[in-house]
């Protein structure tokens, strides 16, 4: 079944290691954006009843109660199998959680990414872990048990010991999803800009090596899977039946709508993105369309299949086409085959994105 994401790109303050398209914008645009959200929802042609709603940000937990059930009602498909609101630790409240449960929401995934004070202050987030217990708790509390912690191996300071409070904190939380991200180093966060130019500003000159942080991802992994919460995507950890149902759609190729800026879309045939920034979408709407392409399932079976624990199953022709490549990558201890299905090994894991690029033409 398909599913829908709505962007939400407006932040209280940007995290130095975020690359994502959000940013502090003022309320006027806010005000505007959530308008031009309803427009898009209304001129949609709905060819499907989706059964899963993502809401991503940006921080979607600082919309007003009666802003989040206005922007959700129209929506087709309530109640749904899974609604997610991104919330940022320390913007929850119970007038709000009553509000997302009305508006559908029914899972909560909390922006952690570390429990060490010090780490957190270095990226640019106010809480602290006792936040992050009272949130959890709270939401206990409304009913809300499907919770998902995020954690980021790599933070400026982290160290071993730290990163083993962090791992710790969660067990204690008890939570029935995890996700595990390694630091990403690319130009499009301040961190990351700082650490390609050799700077010391944001704690750059602090970021864990490549091989710590791939040393930290390897123990949370085991840490986690000693506990039940098993890993079934390259970045996400869950209790049986906990699997987040939304992100299962886009790693096995299942139709999805976005609706927001820098959104993506794809019906099972076409992938497309809207505009970047929140302005850029309000500015150009109806027109934020922003690049339109034809999907190759066969590349796609791949290059999105792989980050699944559960791997791919190859067909006749896909041999014919890879073959070469998956000989290679199988001898060097990259990937594996057992019976007639192809997975990444731990190690292949490690160079994942090297791997991927062998399917795009």
């Amino acid at each position: 079944m398909p599913g829908i994401y709505i962007s939400w790109p407006f932040c209280a303050q940007k995290c130095t290691y975020c690359n994502f398209a959000s940013a502090v914008q003022p309320k006027d645009l806010e005000r505007r954006y959530t308008e031009v959200l309803l427009a898009e929802f209304a001129v949609h042609e709905w060819q499907f009843t989706p059964d899963t709603l993502y809401l991503g940000g940006g921080t979607p937990s600082a919309i007003e109660p009666a802003e989040i059930e206005r922007l959700l009602q129209p929506l087709p498909g309530r109640p749904w199998r899974e609604a997610t609101m991104e919330a940022a630790p320390g913007s929850l409240t119970a007038e709000k959680i009553a509000a997302w449960q009305r508006a559908g929401i029914n899972r909560v995934s909390l922006g952690v990414q570390s429990f060490i004070k010090s780490e957190l202050a270095r990226t640019g987030r106010r809480h602290d872990a006792a936040t992050v217990a009272s949130d959890v708790a709270l939401l206990r509390t409304q009913a809300i048990s499907n919770i998902n912690l995020d954690l980021i191996a790599g933070l400026p300071g982290q160290t071993e010991a730290s990163w083993r409070e962090s791992l710790e904190a969660i067990l204690r939380l008890d939570v029935p999803h995890v996700s595990v991200y390694m630091l990403e180093v690319d130009d499009d966060s301040r961190l990351g800009s700082e650490i390609i130019l050799g700077g010391k500003r944001y704690g750059a000159s602090d970021v864990p090596t490549d091989g710590q942080i791939a040393t930290f991802y390897e123990q949370a992994v085991e840490t986690l899977e000693a506990h039940g919460i098993r890993r079934y995507e390259i970045s996400n950890f869950s209790k049986p039946g906990a699997e987040s149902l939304h992100n299962l759609k886009y790693w096995h190729r299942e139709p999805y709508i976005g609706f927001g800026a820098d959104a993506h879309s794809f019906d099972g045939i076409t992938r497309w993105q809207n505009v970047e920034t929140a302005r850029e979408y309000v500015e150009r709407a109806p027109a934020f369309r922003a690049e339109q392409t034809l999907a190759d399932p066969v590349e796609e079976k791949f290059f999105v299949g792989l980050r699944l624990t559960e791997g791919v199953v190859p067909s006749p022709s896909d041999w014919r086409r890879f073959g070469p490549t998956f000989h290679r990558f199988i001898s060097g201890g990259v990937m594996e085959q057992t019976g007639d299905r192809l997975r990444l090994t731990p190690r292949g894991i490690m160079v994942s994105n090297e791997i991927f690029q062998e399917f795009i033409a």
